[in-house]
């Protein structure tokens, strides 16, 4: 079984990342996107998308840099 490691701080701003969280009804939720800020206990990501999620720090269980997006494919490949 994988442990779970908060591993983001503050110096990763601007950096992908995910971050697993504890939502007040006890479930979990993900969230992968550019750490934006992290200001008074609130991370804020931008999603691809280019939506924003705030998280309080407090909430967090899991968390990591993971790599930049690949860029998306146009068309298949030529044969």
């Amino acid at each position: 079984m994988a442990r779970l490691a908060h591993s983001l701080a503050p110096r990763d701003i601007g950096r992908r990342a995910t971050v697993r969280f504890r939502l007040p009804d006890g479930r979990f939720r993900d969230i992968v996107g550019v750490l934006e800020s992290w200001r008074d206990g609130v991370l804020v990501l931008r999603r691809r998308d280019g939506s924003v999620a705030q998280v309080d720090e407090a909430d967090v269980v899991a968390s990591r840099i993971v790599p930049q997006q690949p860029p998306r494919r146009r068309g298949s490949p030529e044969s």
